[in-house]
This record gives C-alpha cells, structure tokens and sequence, in this order.
C-alpha cells in the first residue's frame, strides 16, 4: 500500500486500488494457467470497475458475466466476445438476445426451461445457441453458507436428478448447440482438498454424458479460489500454482476438449482497500467502545451480509493499543465493520484501511440512506496516485 502521507487529503471514503499487485496478480494467473493450456474468464460481479477491466483485458484474460449488463460492460472495454461466458440464474430475454447477437462464447445454463427459452430466442434471431449446462454436481465447499452454490438444495444449476431429462430436451433443440459442461460449486474456498473431489465428480458426470452420446468440449469448472483475509500482506498473492496444478493432475482431458476457469475474488481482493476516517469515539453503557467511521455498509457490505472479515489497520500511528468494535454511520445495526479487536488508540481523523476489498466491495456498493457511491483512487510505483 502507498504511504499515508500520499492519500491524506483525498475525501473518503474511497477505495484504494494498488495496480501494481493487481498486475503480479494477473501475471501469476496466466503463467500457471497457460502452462497447462487453460482458460481464465475473470468473474465481472467481483469488480467492474473500468481501469481493473483494462488491466484484466490486456492480459488477454476472458470475461464471466451473469447479467446482461456485465456482458455488455464487457464488449464496451474491448473484451473479445469469443472469450465471454454468460451464467446467471434469471437471464432476461432481452439479455440473451444481445448476447446473441455480440456472439459470445458459451452460455452456461442453469435450468430445463432456461435451455428452451434460449433456444427458442435463437431461432427468432437466426442464430444459433453454444450452451454449457450448468450441473449442480452436490459438492460441499466448505465455506460460507451464503456463498456455497453446488449443494443439492440450491438454486443455482441443473440439478443432478435431471441431467437424463436435460439431455433428452436438448436433442430437440433446432437452434442450439450443447458444447459443454460448467460446474461452480463455491466461494472463497480455502480446503483446496475440496477441488480434488470437484475433479472426481466432473470425471464422473462427463463420462455418464459422453456415455449417452453427448460430446463434451467445453469443461467450465468455475472459480471459488480463497484468499487470506487475516493477514493480506503476508499472502498478497493466493496459490494458484497448486490450484491449478490440482486440476492438471485430477482433471484428465482428452485432445479436443479445453478446461474454462472462471476467477473473481482471488485476482482483485487483495489490490483493493477501503480507506476510511475516523469521525467519533463512544462508550457504551456496557463499556464497549465504538469508532465511528465515515464509511458504512453501503460501501462494504460484506461483514453485514456474510459476518465477513477484513483486516483492519489503522494508518495513523499512535502510541498504545485499546479494544474497538468498528463501526459505520448507516441507520441499521448489522452496521458493523469489526467487534472487539485490537487496534492502536484511535482518534479522530485517523485514517483506517479495511484490506481485502478489491473483490465485492465496490462493485455491491450502494446509495442507502442517499449516501453517495464511493470513488476509486489508484495507485503504481511508478505514476504514484491516479
């Protein structure tokens, strides 16, 4: 991160975004992907801001869009639409016709009646439709239970009791094509063991669909690769050596056949920081203090939403320690950054810096009680400041 003295002055709340690490990031990516020959598809939903999408871009990085809104935000940066990959449980018609339309890779399909209705669209359009279907393969992955996707009771996906009727619709589709299979079982997923027994599972669904007649080429495994939200500076970077690795040795591929990754929050949270001020420091009847910031949920909402955590620091240094629960000026009291940890004495105007947030941070931003969107503010070794 930049020195205090460089960000002083700057209105906060904002977000903090170091390039520099994002490029490391982005670069550790493709040097392990490409050494297998794999496919990266960076995930929109974790950050669209347009300079993270730039510098995304010209790493020759794919897009995962799950809106229609996000496939379009991809073509305007300059995204080739034959690397874009468009999941999302409630695709609109109108989102599906211009995704048609741009030609994007693949859809990944998520129900029965989903697969109908874009094939029907297609023929409308005079096109045809490259569909993955999407199979919830029933993997528990160990994480949160609001960010876990492949369990049976999902939402998300085509479920595995229906996989012999989905391929029984698909033979009557005139206007689609069924390339491929895509899986996504999670979020910030720190047991890497539970990728070894995605593997096993995609094996096994894969060979059930080719015994049926069914050509796989296209095989989406998703993303869900954690990062170390207790200490972001010893781990900036996650592992993605034995991520990928893990796939290489438990995913075997015949010659015709490409392995797709779709990766979010591993590529963008640790660039990104919140960077927020003090504005006043209370006692409790209880005897719990509070510091009040000036930023809220409405620019960070996952510790209200997930109970997730972010390293806090303050930048502003002072002698002693004192215990402070942080938090945020909204009218809700799930408002609430951080209970009862260890901070330098706090006062206020110091600056705090709530790390790992380049992923879901601004991009679930937010004007409740008519706040204002936060900024982006960059940062290189070389340009200082943007």
């Amino acid at each position: 991160m930049t020195e205090i003295g460089e960000i002083e002055g700057i209105d906060t709340p904002f977000y903090l975004y170091d390039i520099d690490l994002l490029r490391r990031t982005l670069q550790k990516v493709c040097d392990n992907a490409s050494r297998y020959g794999f496919f990266v598809h960076y995930a929109l939903k974790a950050n669209f801001e347009p300079r993270i999408l730039q510098e995304v871009k010209s790493f020759r990085l794919g897009t995962d869009c799950v809106s229609g809104g996000e496939v379009r935000a991809s073509v305007e940066a300059g995204f080739d639409p034959a690397g874009i990959v468009f999941a999302g449980v409630g695709k609109r018609d109108d989102e599906i016709e211009y995704a048609l339309e741009k030609g994007i890779f693949a859809f990944n399909c998520e129900s029965l009646e989903e697969l109908e209705v874009i094939d029907g669209i297609a023929a409308k359009s005079g096109r045809r439709a490259r569909v993955a279907l999407r199979i919830n393969p029933d993997v528990d992955p160990q994480t949160h239970k609001n960010i876990s996707t492949g369990q049976a009771d999902s939402k998300f996906g085509i479920a595995y009791t229906e996989i012999e009727e989905a391929i029984e619709r698909a033979e009557s589709l005139r206007n689609t094509d069924i390339v491929g299979l895509h899986f996504h079982i999670g979020s910030q997923i720190t047991n890497l063991k539970v990728f070894e027994y995605l593997c096993k599972r995609v094996v096994s669904i894969m060979s059930w669909f080719e015994g049926r007649g069914v050509k796989i080429t296209y095989v989406n495994v998703g993303g869900g690769l954690g990062i170390n939200y207790e200490s972001p500076r010893t781990e900036p970077i996650p592992d993605f050596d034995t991520y990928f690795r893990i796939f290489a040795d438990n995913l075997p591929l015949r010659p015709d056949q490409t392995l797709h990754f779709e990766l979010g929050r591993s590529i963008v949270a640790q660039c990104g920081a919140l960077i927020t001020k003090v504005l006043y420091n209370k006692k409790t009847a209880s005897g719990k203090n509070y510091v009040l910031v000036d930023a809220s949920m409405t620019e960070l909402i996952r510790p209200a939403l997930y109970g997730a955590h972010h390293h806090i620091e303050n930048l502003t240094p002072h002698d002693g320690t004192e215990v402070y629960s942080i938090a945020g000026g909204v009218c809700e009291s799930s408002d609430i950054f951080a209970r009862d940890i260890t901070l330098p004495v706090t006062e206020r105007g110091d600056l705090l810096a709530l790390h790992s947030a380049g992923a879901y941070g601004q991009s679930m931003a937010s004007c409740y009680n008519m706040r204002p969107l936060p900024r982006s503010v960059y940062y290189t070794e070389v340009d200082g400041i943007e």
